[in-house]
This record gives C-alpha cells, structure tokens and sequence, in this order.
C-alpha cells in the first residue's frame, strides 16, 4: 500500500503556489491525530463532505493540504490499521519498505540523486488509504529513494524539484498513460502532514471519471 504522507505546497500540474510551510516536526514514524481528525471522528459518514475534483484543484492550488480529509470510518480504520502495523512491524516504514516497496532498509541509497530518474529507485502505489474523495478520482503514490530538495526557508519545493516532479507526472501520466493533463494533480505534503516521514514521496491525484480501461491503464504502472 501506499499510505498517504504526503507538497511542502503543492500544484495542480502547472499551478504554482509559494507559501510558508509549517516548521517539520522531529521525524518520527507515529502519526498524531489532530484536532481536525478528531473532529471527522465525531462525524457521521453522511454527513462528510466528500471532496470533489473541482474542490482539490481548489485546496491544491491555495496550498490548503490539511483541508484534505478521510471518510470518518476511513479514518478510524486507518488509525487502527497504524496501530496494529506499528505493534506488529515496529513502524509503518518498515510495513511499506518489505510489504509494499519490497526495498531494504539497508539498501536506501539511490543509484541516481536526481528523484525518479532511476526506475529502481522508483515505486509507483495505489494508495490503500486515500481522502475522502468522488468516484471515479484515484490516489496514487510515488515514492523515491532519492532526496527531493526543499526550500529550507519556505518548506516549499525547490524550483529544481517542483521542475522535475511535473516533468515526471507529464511523462508518466499524461504522455504513457494517455491521460488528459488537465485529469492529473499533484502534491507533496509538508513534513507536518505526513503520516511516513522518513522515505520521500509525492501524490498524484488522476481523474478517471468517464475514461474507459483507466484502471488498466493505471495498473501498468501502478501496483
């Protein structure tokens, strides 16, 4: 699985949005639930407000990343499941590098510093736990060995890496996969959102409502 983690500010493909990212916790595997999430618990399913493509173009574009939500019992199942792994894993990580990635901890090094340059450095996932989100929207993971630079000062990507992530999703998504570029988003969560902090990753958001095979598509290269 790919669990979510997750733009130090983030883009909708072309858009780009400069802000200050929250100061990064101590790194550390366990995920605090916040006061937000305390409150999806206390809600019913029906009455979550499921996000639709148009409202996570919004929150991507305004940078508002802790507006993206799970179901509450989406939620709930998935801080059980943390648990649960962390107790028989030791950590989430340790889940996702044997279960998922199928990396060695001990093998963590990239062949090439430049993220997704190196296929093997590469891992594109299904996330197993993804926002609460319309049918039809699919929430993927792609998880690198290599460093994606940051802004130390903003949190924010750097020029170099907000450059090289949206030529990675262009080729793989749009120009292989076929998908329009306007059914394609991603997002790099601040350090302060992510549920595994210690491995880089970005988000792709792929809107696949109406597109015929597209979860054939996807499965060619998404696990």
């Amino acid at each position: 699985m790919a669990v979510d983690t997750d733009p130090a500010p983030t883009m909708a493909t072309t858009d780009v949005v400069h802000e200050t990212a929250p100061p990064p916790p101590p790194k550390s595997d366990v995920y605090i639930p916040t006061l937000k999430d305390q409150e999806i618990l206390d809600t019913p399913d029906h009455l979550f407000h499921i996000h639709t493509w148009s409202d996570l173009r919004t929150i991507i574009a305004e940078n508002r990343l802790e507006d993206l939500k799970r179901r509450p019992s989406d939620l709930r199942r998935y801080l059980d499941w943390g648990q649960r792994t962390r107790e028989e894993y030791g950590s989430v990580l340790r889940y996702i590098l044997q279960c998922r990635l199928h990396w060695s901890e001990d093998q963590l090094t990239p062949k090439n510093t430049i993220p997704f340059a190196d296929e093997e450095d590469t891992r594109i996932l299904f996330n197993d736990w993804p926002y609460g989100m319309a049918a039809g929207i699919t929430h993927i993971v792609v998880w690198t060995k290599a460093e994606i630079p940051v802004d130390p000062n903003t949190g924010d990507v750097t020029a170099d890496s907000r450059r090289i992530i949206v030529e990675y999703v262009h080729k793989i998504f749009v120009e292989e996969l076929g998908f329009p570029a306007a059914n394609v988003m991603w997002f790099k969560n601040w350090a302060a959102l992510q549920s595994v902090r210690t491995l880089e990753h970005i988000h792709v958001l792929v809107n696949t409502d109406g597109i015929d095979g597209a979860t054939d598509k996807l499965k060619m290269f998404a696990q």
